[in-house]
């Protein structure tokens, strides 16, 4: 079992804190994305788990055992960083066998594991290339290949990805995700691109500020963000919001159309809905001057004026817009969510 458990970790650099308090418990063999913008503290959390830098308080515990005054080495992970750090004076064999031999594995095991992960990765072929020899995608699978060697408890990985050109980090993403299910790893990965987290997690913890504002599945940080900052991030394009005000207990004015929302004491709140989850209808409550069409192949983009806020809408390949036209649009009524414009957060 290599379940984590990360208990009240705080961080401070001098003054500054860059970690709030951080309360997470990370499932045995469950695949877990950090992600959020730069300097919201997901390497600085993934470095005190790894022992790279010690937390000003707190706990770590994995497999139900505190580890947080543990050296690197005796706590049963692995790391794969951004910059890859294969060592160019060795083959990819050697490469790959560096940890087991730090571990004084006999020969015959350092054979069969380097075999095991090097097919694993697709790289069986190069095992006697040096790194100078390989492509960018290729000595990343070199790396994942020595983390996975040594056959740890807990895999974590620093934007792996981010060094390869946007085919590759497609077709790596695709193959990880397997290949670490299939060694039943624990496995924790920051990244600030969505597109990887949403793809490839079991489960996201957006982080802001030092804070993980939610941690779910992705469709669920999808559909029901738990913070106008999860709802701004998440997606391409991200939720349109636009201010609402109370007309009675129930029902809120959103530019000029009333819809029926959450039941509050507030007065204000605003009203959220993502790009796609609209439709065009003559009776369509809102009305949406165009500003900008982006053809994009699957679907059209248009990005919108609504009272001087920004509102984007993705339609069918197929819809004819211009700019300066006005769409009349109709949310989809289960896909409208509210926020509490003073604290942020979901109504």
């Amino acid at each position: 079992m290599a379940e984590i458990q990360i208990k009240q970790v705080a961080k401070s650099f001098g003054k500054f804190e860059a970690l709030h308090s951080i309360d997470l418990t990370i499932t045995d063999q469950e695949f877990l994305v950090l992600l959020g913008a730069s300097g919201c503290g997901k390497t600085t959390l993934l470095r005190i788990i790894a022992g790279l830098e010690t937390a000003t308080s707190g706990e770590v515990h994995i497999g139900g055992k505190r580890i947080d005054h543990l050296p690197p080495k005796d706590r049963g992970i692995s790391m794969v960083f951004q910059n890859y750090a294969v060592f160019p004076h060795l083959t990819v064999y050697e490469n790959i066998a560096f940890g087991l031999r730090m571990a004084k594995l006999d020969q015959a095991e350092v054979d069969r594991r380097v075999n095991r992960t090097a097919t694993l990765m697709h790289i069986e072929q190069l095992l006697q290339r040096y790194s100078g020899q390989l492509s960018g995608g290729q000595r990343q699978r070199v790396a994942v290949a020595r983390a996975l060697a040594t056959e740890p408890d807990v895999i974590l990985m620093d934007e792996p990805l981010s060094n390869l050109d946007a085919l590759l980090r497609m077709e790596m993403r695709a193959e990880l995700k397997g290949i670490l299910a299939e060694s039943n790893t624990t496995t924790v990965y920051v990244t600030h691109d969505q597109v990887e987290a949403m793809s490839m997690a079991d489960r996201i913890a957006i982080m802001q500020g030092g804070d993980i504002i939610q941690a779910a599945t992705p469709v669920e940080v999808y559909r029901n963000p738990a913070a106008h900052f999860v709802g701004s991030f998440i997606g391409n394009p991200p939720m349109n919001f636009l201010p609402a005000k109370k007309v009675s207990d129930g029902l809120w004015t959103v530019a000029g159309a009333q819809f029926d929302g959450p039941s509050s004491n507030k007065n204000e709140l605003n009203f959220a809905i993502r790009p796609e989850d609209l439709l065009l209808s003559d009776n369509g409550p809102l009305q949406a001057k165009v500003t900008l069409v982006e053809p994009l192949g699957s679907h059209v983009l248009a990005s919108c004026n609504i009272e001087n806020n920004l509102f984007r809408v993705v339609l069918e390949s197929d819809t004819s817009i211009s700019r300066g036209d006005v769409l009349n649009l109709k949310p989809m009524p289960d896909r409208v969510r509210w926020f509490d414009p003073d604290n942020q957060l979901a109504v």
